[in-house]
C-alpha cells in the first residue's frame, strides 16, 4: 500500500454522514472514471480492476480505481 492509498487513523473519528465511501457501484466507479458501465465491468472481467461481492452485489474499493489509475499513468509514462 503506498501513500497515495493509506488510510488517515483520524478518518474513523468523522461522523458517519461525513465518512467517505470505501466501496463504490460499478456505476459510481463508471462515472468517475469517464466510462461506461459495461466498460466497468469488462475491466472487472479480464482482472484489470479489482472488485468484491458483497451479497447479491459487486462494489469497487476505492483504493482499487487509484490503483487502475495509477497502472495507466505507468504505462503511459513507459511508452
Amino acid at each position: 500500500m503506498d501513500a497515495r492509498t493509506k488510510i488517515d487513523p483520524r478518518m474513523w473519528e468523522l461522523p458517519a454522514g461525513q465518512l467517505p465511501p470505501l466501496l463504490l457501484r460499478p456505476e459510481q466507479a463508471a462515472q468517475i472514471l469517464s466510462m461506461s458501465r459495461w466498460k466497468v465491468f469488462e475491466l472487472i472481467r479480464l482482472g484489470e480492476l479489482r472488485s468484491v461481492k458483497s451479497g447479491g452485489s459487486r462494489r469497487i474499493p476505492v483504493a482499487a480505481v487509484r490503483e487502475y489509475v495509477s497502472r495507466l499513468e505507468s504505462v503511459e509514462v513507459g511508452a
